[in-house]
């Protein structure tokens, strides 16, 4: 294989690892009409992948016919999203709660909450409506590394984060989950209401959160 094919070749192989990590589950053919490559093609980076150990497949039935084969990232498949200084960032929360106690890491905590606050509400300022609101707070995330996106729904409006890049930090101290929900509360405005339906945390492939504006009374 020449240098160009092997550099395209890993093009498509980390597309189709994006794929899989925004969208959860796919099938060969639902990768391939995605990337705009046949289903062989799609078939032979899925092998690779496979025996990378950063994907493996499990055969869904829905109804009568041949169960569905879908393929999903595994953990080291996760990991190849990059859970950002992950190592350094645990010790030094473990280092703050040992030398100093917990209530001066909640109050690091805290204090992170407010900067990203106040860096949040006046990125939106300006936004006219909650579309426009969750829109720039998408893209806000998105450049933070959280692979976020938006959609309305019939009720309102839902907002996914496919990444989480302070997981490890997250899993350290959960207060951070904690402030971002009222981050995304405080910055998206009081008319509306904002509950997180999905947490990697809790074992979710993603985070998510409903957005519904609230009726005035």
């Amino acid at each position: 294989m020449t240098l160009d094919n092997s550099n395209r070749a890993q093009e498509t192989s980390d597309r189709l690892l994006g794929l899989i990590k925004r969208r959860g589950p796919q099938s060969a053919n639902q990768l391939a009409a995605a990337l705009a490559i046949s289903h062989e093609a799609a078939r032979q980076q899925l092998g690779r992948l496979q025996r990378e150990a950063l994907v493996a497949a499990t055969n869904e039935r829905a109804g009568l016919g041949r169960p569905a084969r879908k393929w999903s990232l595994t953990a080291q498949g996760h990991e190849r999203f990059a859970d950002a200084h992950a190592q350094l960032t645990v010790g030094l929360i473990e280092a703050i709660r040992s030398e100093l106690g917990s209530d001066a890491l909640d109050r690091i905590v805290a204090a992170r909450e407010r900067q990203a606050r106040d860096a949040y509400r006046a990125e939106l300022d300006g936004a006219n409506s909650l579309a426009q609101r969750i829109a720039r707070l998408a893209a806000i995330r998105t450049r933070e590394g959280y692979m976020a996106e938006w959609r309305e729904e019939a009720d309102g409006f839902l907002l996914i984060e496919n990444h989480c890049p302070i997981c490890a930090a997250a899993k350290a101290c959960q207060g951070f989950c904690r402030a971002e929900l009222e981050v995304f509360r405080e910055a998206l405005g009081a008319d509306v209401l904002v509950e997180r339906t999905d947490h990697i945390l809790a074992g979710a492939r993603r985070c998510a959160y409903r957005v519904v504006a609230l009726q005035a009374p």
